[in-house]
Order: C-alpha cells, then sequence, then structure tokens
C-alpha cells in the first residue's frame, strides 16, 4: 500500500520554504520545515523516488535554485520543441537528418517513443520508411529540421523508455552488444565507489584485497571509457576484453581526486 504521493512541486516548495524562512532570520521555524520535509521524504515508496529525484531537479532549475555546471552540446530549440510537442502527441515526426553513413542530410518520418538524455542525446523512434518496428536511435544534435505531422501513432506495444535505456551504460544504447562489464575498485577507491550507481543492474562485491567489483550488463563501451578515465588508475577493467584494451595505456596516477 503506496503511504504518501509526493509531487516534486510539493518538495521544492518544502525547500524553497527552509530557504526563505533562513533569510527572514527565522531558523528554528527553517528548521521544523526541514525536519518536516525529511520525515515526508522517508514515506515516500523506494519506486517513486527516484523519478521524483529527476523531475525535482528540474523545478530547483526552473525556480533558480540549482545549476548544471559543464559542457554541452548546443541546443536547437525549434528541433527540440518539435521534439517535446511529437512526444506528447504521440505524433509522427518529420526530420532532416544526417547519419554516420550519409553525405548529406536527408529528410526522414519516424515515430518518436523517447529520449535518452546524457552526454549526447538520442531520439529513440521507428523509422516509418523501413519494414519491421525496429526502434532506431537517432542524435539529437544530427538532427538539421524537425517538424511535427498531424498524424498520430500508436505506441509500439510494451515498450518502455527506463526498460530500453538500461541496455545502455549512458545515452548510447545497443541491445546487440549487451555486454557483462566488471570492474574492480583499488581498496583506497572502494569506499567512494560505492557511493556511486554506475548501472541499473549492477551487484557488488568486496574484494579479499579490501577492494571493489562491481558487475552489470550494458553496451556502450565508448561511454565507459569516458567514465573511467577519471578515475584514473584506482580501477581495473576485469571484462570485457574489448573495454580493457580500450583503457588500457590510459590509467593515469596523478589525478589528485576522485570522480
Amino acid at each position: 500500500m503506496q503511504l504518501l504521493s509526493a509531487t516534486a512541486d510539493e518538495l521544492v516548495a518544502l525547500a524553497a520554504g527552509v530557504s526563505a524562512l533562513k533569510r527572514a532570520n527565522m531558523s528554528t521555524e527553517a528548521d521544523l520545515v526541514r525536519r518536516l520535509e525529511a520525515k515526508v521524504r522517508a514515506l515516500i515508496p523506494a519506486a517513486q523516488e527516484s523519478r521524483l529525484g529527476v523531475d525535482e531537479e528540474a523545478l530547483l532549475e526552473a525556480l533558480g535554485y540549482a545549476v548544471r555546471p559543464g559542457p554541452r552540446l548546443a541546443e536547437n530549440v525549434a528541433v527540440d520543441s518539435a521534439i517535446f510537442e511529437a512526444l506528447k502527441g504521440p505524433s509522427r515526426l518529420r526530420i532532416v537528418y544526417r547519419g554516420h553513413s550519409d553525405n548529406i542530410a536527408r529528410e526522414r518520418l519516424v515515430a518518436p517513443h523517447g529520449l535518452l538524455l546524457g552526454v549526447r542525446r538520442y531520439l529513440v523512434a521507428i523509422d516509418l520508411s523501413k519494414t519491421g518496428a525496429v526502434m532506431r536511435h537517432y542524435r539529437v544534435e544530427d538532427i538539421d529540421k524537425a517538424e511535427v505531422m498531424a498524424e498520430s501513432f500508436d505506441l509500439e506495444h510494451g515498450f518502455n523508455i527506463r526498460d530500453h535505456a538500461r541496455k545502455g551504460f549512458g545515452s548510447y544504447v545497443n541491445a546487440d552488444q549487451l555486454t557483462e562489464v566488471v570492474w574492480k575498485f583499488r581498496p583506497h577507491a572502494a569506499e567512494h565507489a560505492r557511493r556511486f550507481h554506475f548501472h541499473p543492474t549492477q551487484t557488488v562485491e568486496d574484494a579479499e584485497d579490501g577492494g571493489l567489483v562491481v558487475r552489470f550488463q550494458a553496451s556502450g563501451l565508448l561511454e565507459m571509457c569516458w567514465h573511467l578515465y577519471s578515475w584514473g588508475d584506482a580501477v581495473e577493467v576485469i571484462a570485457p576484453d574489448e573495454l580493457r584494451k580500450m583503457a588500457e595505456g590510459h590509467r593515469r596516477n596523478d589525478f589528485p581526486a576522485l570522480p
């Protein structure tokens, strides 16, 4: 039985209330509201908590309480707006897209099913010009134009964007490249690595030398390499061999801090 159904808006309002009370020098009242917020969060079902966390971050950004620093690809507002509208429909979407094998961008008519967000963003959609309902991935940054069509479509039965995303380490997903991944963190980095949730399918176990072994199933070896580099020589790739070879030679021992 669900004990509490809190919304991201309500949680953000509580946090905003704490900040407002502190600015008004009402520290006692601010502490009381903060304790109430902690009690509310403790009652939120685990299945709802992760989704609320994402929504709450977005609302905090909109209210000016949070910001995401770091590099990111430039946005095309018109394309982003069209994708947003098509996903809400759902409506067919006409895009002008340059794939890896294309010399020039060409037009495609697709049925959008979701977005994968990360260092790169991918539109997950079915190419309506091809036979078979195969989910394809289109890099949003390589979509020159997008137009929402009047025609709607039926979403692929059983498709779930969250389940689909679990097949990748980051935003790149290729179900045909799913593989078992095993990383071993050195003893001095083990406790720090425990604080990371590397992948939804991960399991962790203590190594005999005090290190930490992390296992999961995913695709996207290149994105794994990008992340592994930030750990320097504090992590060793046990499997797969292809990833171990990609990361070997790039493990530095002079980084002053862990990720």
